[in-house]
């Protein structure tokens, strides 16, 4: 057992009143600060509301696109002449422990602490009506301390200065509940056409969700997410005592009877568009839908309006308007992902549902170029041959089988090379080639070109069978026709408060993600749709638009019974487009199937006419030499097509082509004669000649 001595002892008190006196210390400071921070928020009094600022939306030629209200629809009104379910039911569901705090709820913060703790992620708002009504007063833009520091000094400010009523009562008023509404009268007389203070248990509850999300919770646009929204709203209700169980029961039964609003003529350009760059707004600056439509945030976009109007004429041009077919279309400029025209769907006011953006769709023998830029870095060249037959494959160790078919049942029934499968559009040689190479190639380089939708491992995913989106199959032909470096879909060159203070800039990316030369091959290969030297057995996919394209345009098209893609690029811009209907119903007409095919045609056309013709201009590291496309070897004098062709240097073909060669007697000893002449310049640069 240690000794301890009284010298020992006397050091151990010493330390121990040391540490006590620090304490206290520590302890007078922090009530010293308290106290100033106090009697500053007395003296200051509560904050001044501050009158909300648009935020506007500019085209890339500097037009306004768009903006969003602000102070539209704003109203004051009484606490005593709001609903009391509307009070109750708002103080339910965003703080319930508002009349017993002063500002922040301790328990509740540390319960949202441990629930993201244990999540890794922000999965609990531990916000109070008091703080979120200092958020709302507080315009200045900052994502450190400074501006949390301020919100708490604001909410304390508010607690010191006024009744508990008074705080609820700004909050009712100032708190945004989508489309335009501030406050819960104009709330009120927005979606119901009523009075705060008429408002039903079912309509205050539906009405006191909106705000946690304006835009995701909205019943015009959402109404299932509103309506579960209102079920818990309810429940929570009962849970607390403001009303009972029964209560609950009913109003959630109760039918929900939304004002009908008449139809409004869009003044803004490309609706869809501009609520991506709302979206992306929230996404890069970390905030709120009530910071978005408030504080005059001054936001440069991507979008050429030049190009809008020439796709939105286009798609009505080309869509019958009794069709009810919908659209999904996206145009990149391939060299930054820059987004120049957007279009989700046929009517904004009808659907905001986005086709471009949110929804996914099988995309067909569009998912092709994938599978052959995966080849090509696998030992495959353009002159690669399989045989074209109906065939029943074996997978999963010889557990399933699959059976594909081509278009109208066409094959070859003979050795057809890559660039004819390409363009023609072959599905067994797409499907041999994907077993051949390993199922998990494929999916390897769609995630490269940043194809995030999930993708099975089957066979048939060589033929599109996992649905996708359009603006990441567009944004992945973008990096096809680039030259392989990475880009990503970008709607937004720059943001500015309003002060004029730069928060956001795009900045260009310059990552090689492909493979340069098997990129350029590939490219070159994709002109083939366009090319009727490559009728094999059947006619190239681009038959029927060949007439209408006076440049060099790489692409591809997929059909599914449900779904008509067409993506094709220019080395200047690249275009998308899916059509089809929204809810399982198959695509019969042919006409409708020639849809997509028509609208990319006409507006890549009309979007290029003032642009010089750009070819695609071949990296070091490739050769470009005239080949049979019958066969792929090289074209002697006899062959009645010969096509410039390109390969990785190295993997071209050395053989020459003698289906065609008229051999003369044997006896004479002549051989064939073969010219071994070199491309012209003109052909090198001009490669779809």
């Amino acid at each position: 057992m240690e000794v301890i001595t009284p010298k020992r002892l006397r050091l151990t008190v010493k330390t121990i009143r040391a540490l006590f006196f620090i304490q206290f210390i520590g302890v007078i400071f922090l009530l010293l600060l308290i106290t100033i921070v106090l009697c500053i928020a007395k003296i200051q009094g509560a904050p001044s509301l501050a009158v909300p600022q648009s935020t506007v939306m500019y085209a890339n030629d500097g037009t306004k696109i768009g903006e969003t209200h602000h102070g539209q629809k704003r109203f004051w009104v009484n606490l005593q002449d709001i609903s009391p379910f509307l009070i109750e039911a708002t103080i339910a569901i965003e703080d319930r422990n508002f009349y017993d705090h002063h500002g922040f709820d301790y328990k509740r913060i540390a319960g949202a602490f441990v629930a993201d703790l244990k999540a890794m992620a922000k999965v609990q708002g531990a916000s109070t009506i008091t703080q979120q009504y200092a958020r709302n007063l507080f315009l200045e833009h900052d994502k450190t301390w400074k501006r949390k520091l301020a919100e708490a000094f604001y909410t304390i400010r508010l607690e010191m200065n006024f009744s508990k009523e008074s705080i609820l009562e700004g909050y009712l008023n100032t708190i945004y509940y989508g489309h335009g509404a501030y406050g819960i009268e104009a709330a009120s007389r927005y979606y119901f056409h009523k009075h705060a203070g008429e408002l039903t248990l079912a309509e205050a509850a539906m009405l006191a969700g909106i705000p946690k999300g304006p835009s995701y919770y909205s019943p015009y646009t959402h109404f299932s997410r509103a309506k579960k929204r209102q079920e818990l709203i309810l429940k929570t209700m009962a849970k607390v005592g403001y009303i009972t169980e029964q209560e609950a029961n009913t109003a959630i039964h109760e039918a929900i009877k939304l004002r009908e609003h008449k139809k409004e003529e869009h003044a803004n350009l490309a609706p869809y568009f501009q609520d991506v760059v709302l979206q992306e707004i929230k996404e890069k600056l970390q905030v709120d839908e009530m910071f978005i439509q408030t504080k005059g945030l001054q936001v440069y976009t991507t979008l050429d309006s030049t190009l809008q109007k020439i796709a939105e004429e286009t798609m009505n041009k080309v869509i019958a308007k009794e069709s009810d077919i919908q659209i999904g279309f996206a145009a990149i400029d391939p060299e930054t992902g820059q987004v120049k025209a957007l279009i989700g769907g046929r009517d904004y006011d009808k659907s905001p549902f986005n086709r471009a953006i949110q929804a996914k769709r099988q995309p067909g023998s569009t998912m092709k170029p994938f599978l052959y830029y995966t080849a090509i870095e696998n030992g495959f060249t353009p002159s690669t041959v399989l045989k074209s037959e109906p065939t029943t494959f074996s997978f999963n160790k010889g557990q399933s089988t699959y059976q594909p078919s081509n278009f109208h049942d066409y094959y070859a029934y003979d050795d057809i090379t890559l660039m004819q499968a390409l363009a023609l559009s072959d599905n067994i040689y797409a499907v041999k080639t994907h077993l051949f190479m390993g199922m998990d190639k494929l999916i390897e380089t769609a995630r490269k070109l940043g194809i995030n939708s999930s993708l099975k491992e089957v066979p048939s995913l060589a033929l599109g069978t996992s649905p996708v989106n359009v603006i990441e199959m567009v944004n992945a032909y973008g990096m096809i026709a680039n030259g392989g470096h990475k880009i990503e879909p970008t709607f937004i060159k720059r943001i500015e408060d309003a002060k004029g203070n730069v928060l956001y800039e795009f900045k260009k990316e310059s990552e090689q993600i492909l493979n340069k030369q098997a990129a350029f091959v590939l490219t070159h290969m994709m002109t083939g749709m366009f090319d009727e030297k490559l009728n094999g057995y059947t006619t190239v996919t681009g038959q029927k638009i060949i007439d209408q394209l006076t440049r060099p345009y790489a692409g591809k098209s997929g059909t599914t019974n449900a779904d008509s893609w067409m993506i094709g690029f220019t080395p200047q811009l690249v275009a998308g487009v899916w059509t089809g209907y929204d809810k399982g119903k198959n695509i019969h007409q042919v006409h409708e199937r020639m849809y997509a095919k028509e609208i990319w045609a006409t507006f890549m056309e009309e979007a290029l006419k003032d642009q010089p013709v750009k070819g695609f201009q071949p990296p070091e590291g490739v050769i470009g030499v005239n080949v049979d496309p019958s066969n792929g070897l090289l074209a002697a004098p006899g062959c009645p097509v010969s096509r410039l062709t390109y390969y990785i240097k190295g993997t071209e073909p050395t053989e020459y082509c003698i289906d065609h060669i008229d051999f003369k007697d044997e006896k004479q000893g002549d051989e064939p004669k073969i010219n071994e002449e070199k491309p012209s310049i003109w052909k090198k640069l001009i490669p779809w000649m």
